[in-house]
């Protein structure tokens, strides 16, 4: 059986969760996993429901996501080069993601970062990010800003950028002070809409964010990115457009 949120009584992070949909409708459910499953063995990843996994391209094939107690644990293995990004197929225009996490050390972080692999003028298909970590929120442009093609590629050549790419790079993230108590369940949720961001967490709006990459057309596959460690659990994600 999962472990109800210690924060709150499960009952009410639910009314929370539910109430800070209300003002906008959340629209059509189009996946939700509550990792109330077993895996076959425990040497490699299994997440199952359609997840999958960077840890045989990134960390040689070692176990880097793990389910236990109803929920799905996320791991950096030591012989990683990567940050563990865990993905679910979620196409959408504008909707919204919500899920439970828990961080269990002051340095670790989740990150929810929305892609279309399809789009080639950016790096790995990297649109835009809302990331958490004990101290704050982070939000991220990162279709027009640093992951746009050129800018990456410079970057890599450690090539000087241009004027306008210097210019490209100002304003395409914000940051919001929110302490965020370790080894506790915490609601997420993650709003898309139109070329805006809104981040909520315990029912509680943090933060908001506006940039011309969050408008991207379709967002095709949702990244679960985990630098060194997180839990995750009840993950929905609802379409609106």
């Amino acid at each position: 059986m999962k472990t109800p949120p210690v924060l709150l009584p499960l009952g009410i992070a639910v009314i929370a969760l539910v109430s800070s949909l209300s003002a906008a409708d959340p629209g059509e459910l189009i996946f939700e996993d509550d990792f109330e499953r077993t895996e076959s063995q425990e040497t490699k990843d299994e997440p199952g429901k359609g997840w999958g996994t960077n840890s045989k391209s990134r960390a040689k094939g070692n176990k880097q996501v793990d389910l236990r107690d109803g929920a799905m644990y996320i791991y950096l293995h030591e012989q990683a080069d990567h940050a563990v990004s865990v993905t679910q197929p979620a196409v959408f225009t504008d909707g919204a993601v919500g899920l439970r996490f828990k961080l269990e050390d002051a340095k670790d972080s989740l990150g929810l970062n929305f892609a279309d692999l399809e789009f080639k003028e950016v790096h790995a298909g990297h649109l835009f990010a809302a990331k958490v970590d004990p101290k704050k929120v982070q939000c991220q442009d990162l279709k027009t800003g640093n992951m746009r093609l050129d800018i990456r590629q410079a970057r890599e050549a450690k090539q000087p950028l241009s004027d306008e790419q210097q210019a490209a790079l100002k304003g395409k993230d914000k940051s919001f002070p929110h302490p965020l108590e370790i080894g506790k369940w915490h609601d997420l949720l993650v709003q898309v809409e139109g070329d805006e961001i809104t981040v909520t967490i315990n029912g509680t709006e943090v933060g908001r964010f506006q940039s011309p990459g969050i408008a991207h057309p379709t967002k095709r596959l949702l990244r679960l990115s985990v630098p060194r460690n997180a839990v995750v659990d009840d993950v929905k994600i609802w379409r609106t457009k």
